[in-house]
């Protein structure tokens, strides 16, 4: 799994894209008690991909949005694509142990397009719905669950590391099972969240879901939501860390991953039916997302032995 960092901009931290490789999986671990040592430090940032930070023991501290936690045995984190990450030393964490999972929407199923547009149409992604930079959604698993918690996550770090037969389909129930523990612990906090705290944002996204395999600006999608393109792109960049240009591009790439993968149609019809005419201008996009060709990333996703370096 390869992550890509979007510098900061005047107004929006560093921001990491998740690019799985040709038939990866895009679901991540991270254990975090082997990610704090020495004397290095971790930058302001937000993610574009939703994500779990659970901690097994009390040490430590950790920052989300303006916000600094103490962090305690059992802490659970949601951390919603654009939420902020506070910068942070290493010996901050330094007494802490626990896991990070990350995870794109389209893990969960081919109808599941995009984090954001997921919101609305996937129940288990309501969590994820708030965004803002604000910081991430602090919640208590209870003691007694709390072993079952880490074995679960210890059970799909092992099914994505080992890679035995069947993983992707272990390594998403064990996916799925989380999400739903995070629902359910979520469940009076989030409310009605998903359907009446982020309208703009709802309308934004549902706009690009319609219209992305055709010609479509920043312009189009402000004129569709009654806005100025100015205030439109300040919103979405603050609340998600990406413009909405960046949106519309990551929705036509999970689409040209998808036809890639699943069908023989040459690559200049793949970037048609994803909103590009030109095929060369499709090709460049494609390669500078995933740091190789259209081609190369198909036929990498038939013949692992031909698996390329992304650059």
């Amino acid at each position: 799994m390869r992550t890509v960092r979007t510098a900061p901009g005047r107004d929006r931290p560093a921001t990491y894209s998740m690019v799985p490789a040709p038939g990866e999986l895009p679901v991540m671990t991270w254990r975090m008690e082997h990610a704090w040592e020495g004397n290095s430090s971790f930058e302001e940032h937000a993610h574009d991909f939703p994500g779990l930070a659970y901690f097994q023991t009390t040490g430590g501290r950790l920052r989300t949005g303006r916000r600094d936690w103490p962090i305690e045995a059992g802490d659970l984190y949601v951390i919603a694509p654009g939420d902020l990450m506070g910068h942070i030393q290493a010996s901050d964490l330094a007494g802490s142990h626990g896991w990070g999972v990350f995870f794109t929407a389209d893990a969960l199923g081919p109808d599941v397009p995009g984090a954001h547009l997921a919101w609305r149409t996937h129940p288990l992604l309501f969590p994820f719905v708030r965004g803002g930079a604000i910081g991430a959604l602090r919640l208590r698993v209870p003691e007694p669950d709390r072993p079952e918690w880490t074995a679960r996550i210890h059970a799909l770090h092992n099914e994505l590391a080992q890679r035995r037969d069947g993983y992707r389909e272990a390594a998403l129930a064990h996916l799925v099972l989380l999400l739903v523990g995070v629902s359910r612990l979520a469940a009076d906090v989030v409310g009605n969240l998903h359907e009446n705290q982020e309208p703009l944002l709802a309308e934004v996204f549902e706009v690009i879901e319609q219209r992305y395999p055709q010609p479509l600006s920043l312009r189009d999608v402000a004129a569709a939501v009654n806005i100025s393109p100015g205030h439109l792109t300040s919103t979405v960049r603050r609340r998600t860390g990406r413009t909405v240009q960046e949106w519309i591009t990551e929705r036509r790439m999970v689409q040209a991953r998808r036809l890639l993968a699943a069908t023989e149609l040459p690559i200049s019809d793949v970037g048609r039916q994803v909103g590009f005419p030109d095929a060369g201008y499709f090709a460049r996009t494609f390669s500078k997302a995933h740091g190789v060709s259209p081609t190369q990333w198909r036929r990498a996703g038939t013949d692992p032995t031909r698996r390329p370096r992304p650059r």
